[in-house]
């Protein structure tokens, strides 16, 4: 007799399979973490090898330093128009290492082209790699899934572990061993991550055919002669022009949130190496390893932000919420580190104790993970579907602005009082935080119903 239970349509079973997620997150979660393992290993030391290597002055030092970390953010914009029309994520994503990697190696070459030259192929790349592998993440959900926000949140520590394990090994190389050894170790950090993404494309089908489906509707979507005439201006509905404007709001204060966190490889960076002790209970340590705290206050923090969001349920905080608070950390952060800039100011030539710097990153990273994992995640719910790429991009060029206003302030550091400039950069931040606050609920509504 034929069960007739059986014979009823069952439900698509749950992709759980990492702690709770798509197993496809597993994927991109070292995928990035490698490619993160690269970027950051370098930048934790690419402004110093200028200073001590190349010569340059500070101020040149930070130019160059703000153009590259600006231009490599920038680039994400045309490497989602590139996903979006041509490519595809998953493509984007795996040309993109590649040149990342090559970018990496030919900066182990001694002569000064080489270092303009692998500058440019590590903005080329990450471009192109950088906004689709947030794509992809955010297509492993459908949605309405709740797990979304502590999928990114999860996806954001696999980026810090990486952004720890760089500093400590490449930076240690960079600065103990021989420079151009360190730019090599980045290089075979993101061929470790391309292969890490090669073996793990199976995992990926779902969230590579979703988008498939999506770009397909979203061409179809204007000859549908059964459709609503709901166009506007520009082709999109009035309900996605609100959602856009949410997003040109969240856009500003993320890149002045940007401006002040990005200091940690410039201005920061340099406080670190000239004025701050690299040595603790005896231990001496590159002032390279500064850029590691970060990244481990974010792997000790984002599970528990993870569970939080899900733990509170229909009592989380809002997005612009979320927001406000960032940028008051993040100000908090700056004027915590006017009690050492004052103590240089009266006695120079004096080191401070690295727990300043510390405590500085903590604070930060109470703001970065209120603010990153979650814009990330709203900015793949807020863009209409046949820009998503392009808008990732957008999220990616606040970054780009932040890293400019970085690069812009390090060239201060040795003529502007301590004091002075951490104080103007707090004032900024708290500043916008304040405005922020004010405009929770008017930005509420422009989300046009996305939580």
């Amino acid at each position: 007799m034929a069960d007739p239970i059986g014979d009823r349509p069952r439900p698509a079973k749950l992709d759980a399979g990492f702690f709770g997620h798509p197993r496809g997150l597993s994927t991109l979660f070292f995928t990035e973490m490698w490619e993160r393992f690269s970027y950051y290993g370098m930048r934790a030391f690419l402004i110093l090898y200028m200073v001590h290597v190349l010569g340059f002055d500070d101020k040149r030092a930070g130019s160059v330093y703000g153009t590259y970390t600006a231009s490599a953010w920038a680039a994400a914009i045309f490497g989602g128009i590139i996903a979006d029309r041509w490519l595809g994520q998953y493509k984007s994503v795996l040309i993109g290492g590649i040149i990342i990697a090559l970018g990496h190696f030919t900066l182990a070459f001694h002569a000064l082209p080489f270092f303009y030259t692998g500058l440019s192929l590590i903005v080329i790349g990450t471009g192109l790699l950088k906004p689709n592998v947030s794509g992809i993440v955010g297509s492993l959900y459908d949605t309405q899934d709740a797990r979304r926000d502590a999928g990114f949140s999860i996806f954001y520590m696999g980026i810090n572990l990486g952004a720890a394990l760089g500093p400590f090994i490449a930076g240690y190389l960079a600065q103990r061993v021989d420079w151009h050894l360190g730019f090599a170790c980045a290089g075979v950090g993101m061929t470790l991550g391309l292969i890490q993404y090669v073996a793990g494309r199976r995992h990926l089908q779902p969230a590579i055919e979703r988008l498939a489906q999506q770009r397909a509707a979203a061409r179809a979507a204007p000859v549908a002669s059964s459709a609503p005439a709901e166009h506007t201006v520009g082709g999109f509905t009035k309900v996605e022009w609100k959602r856009l404007a949410a997003m040109a709001v969240f856009f500003v204060f993320a890149a002045i949130f940007w401006g002040a966190y990005e200091q940690a490889g410039s201005t920061l960076n340099l406080f670190g190496d000239r004025y701050t002790r690299t040595s603790i209970l005896g231990v001496s340590f590159p002032s390279s390893w500064f850029l590691t705290v970060q990244a481990i206050f974010v792997i000790i923090l984002a599970p528990a932000f993870a569970w939080l969001w899900v733990r509170l349920g229909k009592r989380e905080p809002s997005t612009p919420a979320k927001f406000a608070v960032g940028l008051l950390m993040i100000g908090l952060s700056f004027l915590f580190l006017l009690l050492p800039a004052n103590s240089i100011q009266d006695s120079p030539g004096i080191r401070v104790s690295p727990f300043w710097l510390i405590g500085c990153y903590f604070i930060q990273e109470l703001g970065e993970l209120s603010l990153s994992p979650v814009g990330l995640s709203v900015f793949t719910k807020l863009a209409p579907v046949k820009i998503v790429g392009m808008m990732l991009g957008v999220w990616f060029l606040a970054d780009s602005v932040g890293n400019k206003a970085a690069g812009f302030a390090a060239g201060f550091i040795s003529s502007a009082p301590l004091p002075q400039l951490f104080g103007v950069i707090a004032a900024v931040c708290l500043g916008a935080s304040a405005v922020a606050f004010l405009m929770i609920k008017p930005v509420r509504g422009l989300m046009g119903g996305v939580h």
